[in-house]
């Protein structure tokens, strides 16, 4: 039997070293995957629920005239569901489409509303008008639209990156003033991911990129307030106001007074974003070439092109002047819009993937704050807070008050539809108005003016979440630019209120 040679061992082929004692290995350092901020923010908005669901009841509101409104044990849920939300969409806790569907289940489970309604509503017609939007856009996209205005655009500012917001921003806003702001933003979203991609072409965000799409959704609401036909609050509001006043506002009239505020927060809002968004670069070299470079290598116009500008050009008429068409004045946008949906997959402008590669999470994002503007609305929640709030500004100045009343609804317009925040506030503040010697106008066209400009949250109006698609900021980061933009608008407003309107012979006190 051989004996086991002693001494060191002998080298391995080719003189390579032996492998490390064990006691020489130093292991690497694990990082936890555990993300505590997320969990934590999680963790905040479930307790926010059930502090407020579990709380006893609350004190009733009293109007102006003496009505008592009691806040249900439903609405007092909903309230807590509202905060829920809030805080998991703010800090993206899990994907905003999923804290919609959240949003349904809670309703569901603790019996705020019937399932059947709470998940209704994740469908109602001004979701499907989102879904005809966003359709418009991918066929701008697929045809190449998209990219013959944007390089038509850059051509006429040039190469300096300031006067790219500029013009985007212009662009945005001046085509609010006969479109909806929801279809603006969705037919110009690939006009700008075209123009950023001449900027960028790496994943990774950047300030211009942050800049140009956040920008955008801020300019869309501030140009969709100069006519009737951006939005449709505006025509809700005049219904309410000549239901209490007995007044009719027209269109011209309303034109008149909302535009020089619109054009002031567009060019506002530009600066803004040069300030919080600096582009990296203050020029593009060579932009102008390569731009008439690949202008030239679009060739003629197609048929395809032609097709689908035509559609979207009659779509719009059709949604612009509706009412003045024997037939349409009825007729839901929403089916107006989706007329084009149709027509692009008749025509094969748009096939079976473009279908499945609609942004679903955004549009699970507006179900789901759809389904809890309803939940406030219809539980009594919202109207009990407008009371609440209203109440407290009763003995208040005049100034104050209508500035409270503004406050009131920017703020309840981030969280649900500008619509129902409209129709929440202005018939009580209208209520309240006279014992304050305010008049009932400046009531409806600052209310109308900060409905329009949700700068806080996506939820807030679509335009907000389009932008978001782009993936060049997160919520947080929209929420810390909304911040300044929606102070900034307070004290504009607070300007036109106490000087401008007047002078421009807007009745505001009595």
């Amino acid at each position: 039997m051989n004996e086991t040679p002693k001494g060191p061992p002998s080298m391995p082929p080719g003189g390579a070293s032996l492998p490390p004692k064990p006691t020489d290995i130093h292991l690497a350092e694990v990082k936890s995957a555990i993300d505590w901020k997320r969990i934590c923010m999680m963790a905040l908005g479930l307790v926010l629920f059930f502090a407020v669901y579990l709380s006893p009841a609350w004190p009733n509101a009293v109007d102006p005239e003496g009505k008592e409104f009691v806040l249900s044990p439903e609405a007092k849920a909903a309230l807590g569901l509202f905060l829920l939300a809030a805080t998991w969409w703010v800090f993206e806790v899990v994907p905003i489409g999923i804290t919609s569907i959240v949003i349904g289940v809670v309703q569901a489970m603790f019996l705020i509303r019937p399932a059947q309604k709470a998940f209704t509503d994740f469908m109602v017609p001004s979701v499907w008008f989102i879904i005809g939007s966003i359709v418009i856009g991918m066929a701008f996209t697929r045809t190449g639209l998209t990219k013959r205005m944007a390089y038509s655009m850059l051509m006429l500012v040039g190469e300096r990156t300031s006067m790219i917001y500029l013009g985007c921003f212009i662009m945005t806003a001046g085509l609010t003033l006969i479109m909806a702001h929801t279809a603006v933003a969705a037919a110009v979203y690939p006009l700008l991911m075209a123009v950023y991609a001449l900027y960028e072409r790496g994943s990774t965000p950047t300030k211009f990129g942050k800049g140009l799409f956040i920008g955008m959704a801020f300019v869309a609401g501030a140009g969709s307030v100069i006519t009737l036909l951006g939005a449709a609050r505006g025509a809700v509001a005049i219904g309410f106001f000549n239901d209490i006043v007995g007044r009719e506002i027209s269109f011209f009239e309303l034109s008149y007074y909302m535009a020089p505020i619109g054009i002031v927060m567009v060019f506002i809002l530009w600066g803004l974003m040069m300030v919080l968004f600096k582009p990296e670069r203050s020029r593009i070299d060579g932009l102008r070439h390569r731009v008439k470079s690949l202008s030239e290598n679009l060739g003629k116009i197609s048929r395809t092109e032609i097709v689908t500008l035509a559609t979207v050009v009659i779509v719009i008429l059709m949604l612009s002047f509706r009412k003045f068409i024997p037939g349409l004045e009825n007729v839901e946008k929403s089916a107006i819009i989706l007329l084009s949906t149709i027509v692009f997959f008749a025509t094969r402008i748009l096939k079976i993937d473009d279908l499945e590669n609609i942004p679903w999470n955004i549009i699970l994002l507006f179900g789901g704050a759809m389904s809890i503007g309803f939940c406030l609305w219809e539980t009594g929640a919202a109207e009990w807070l407008a009371i609440i709030w209203l109440g407290l500004l009763k003995n208040a100045g005049w100034l104050l008050f209508i500035l409270g009343v503004s406050l009131f609804v920017l703020i309840m317009t981030n969280f649900i539809m500008n619509v129902a925040a409209i129709a929440i506030s202005l018939p009580v503040a209208l209520v309240i108005a006279p014992y304050l010697n305010v008049a009932p106008e400046v009531i409806l066209f600052s209310s109308l003016t900060v409905a329009g400009m949700p700068f806080l949250l996506l939820v807030g109006a679509a335009p907000n979440a389009i932008a978001y698609e782009s993936r060049q900021f997160t919520s947080g980061e929209f929420l810390r630019a909304g911040l300044p933009a929606s102070a900034i608008l307070m004290v504009v407003l607070a300007i036109f209120v106490r000087f401008i309107w007047p002078w421009m012979g807007m009745p505001v006190t009595m």
